[in-house]
């Protein structure tokens, strides 16, 4: 998630939900570091599609390769 949207959404949150000036920015560092997980959470499920797609082609038994088969 871009830092700006993330600032945005973070920002207005605190805004709404904070009282004072000390639960305002404790509201904020909160939601800042749930929108940076919720982010990275989508980055590693696709790092493990891809990992996975490779484990199946070489399960199956159509792994290329540049040296000769040796038999």
């Amino acid at each position: 998630m871009n830092n700006l949207f993330r600032g945005l959404l973070a920002g207005y949150g605190a805004k709404k939900l904070g009282g004072g000036c000390f639960s305002t920015i404790l509201i904020f560092v909160i939601i800042w570091v749930v929108l940076g997980q919720c982010s990275s959470t989508f980055k590693s499920n696709a790092s493990e599609e891809k990992t996975t797609n490779q484990t199946e082609i070489k399960e199956s038994g159509f792994v290329t390769s540049s040296a000769p088969a040796i038999r």
